[in-house]
């Protein structure tokens, strides 16, 4: 399938978020906390650019729950249509998406132009946010341990609520998005 087929075989945004099941708090929470920087002249670029975006996601990922509001805002600002696709029922996409050419890492974000041609692709995280990920994780014990999944359990609670609160990884995020359409336009 061509991109435009995969974004017209997506679900707006509002149909994704009111059938969340998980995350759905914490992505309003975000959505509505987040303010965006003072960026007339890169919104004005971005609004002529007349560009579509594809979101992989899934309502449990915490990743997504962090990245996917902080992209709402920006698309209601530049007038952008995003269409979610939900990741294990879109492999056929995903696998073409893949991080660091293994992981079924999301979310990722697809941006295509009118003939819907793929200008820029963006995700799972901002670089900043992969290092707290990183090392966050690096204090697990082993998976044959004992109390792994206890432990990873608290990890990813900790995580969760560390993206809800930070508002630092929000701009992390927001300037890691702009970064990547900005190098699509050069």
């Amino acid at each position: 399938m061509s991109l435009n087929q995969w974004f017209e075989k997506g679900i707006s945004a509002n149909d994704y978020i009111n059938a969340m099941e998980k995350n759905k708090e914490g992505l309003l929470h975000i959505k509505q906390s987040f303010q965006l920087p003072n960026d007339e002249a890169f919104f004005e670029n971005m609004k002529d650019k007349n560009i579509r975006a594809i979101v992989l996601t899934e309502d449990w990922c915490g990743d997504a729950m962090l990245n996917i509001p902080i992209l709402l805002n920006f698309a209601e600002k530049i007038d952008m249509e995003v269409r979610m696709l939900l990741r294990d029922q879109n492999l056929e996409l995903m696998d073409q998406y893949l991080t660091n050419g293994t992981a079924r890492s999301i979310p990722i974000f697809i941006f295509i132009n009118e003939e819907g041609e793929e200008v820029a692709k963006w995700g799972p995280r901002a670089s900043e946010v992969q290092r707290f990920v990183d090392e966050t994780r690096s204090s697990l014990p082993p998976k044959d341990a004992a109390d792994y999944q206890e432990k990873a359990n608290e990890l990813y609670a900790g995580m969760q609520k560390e993206f809800q609160q930070n508002v630092n990884f929000w701009s992390f995020v927001y300037q890691s998005i702009k970064s990547a359409l900005q190098k699509a336009y050069q």
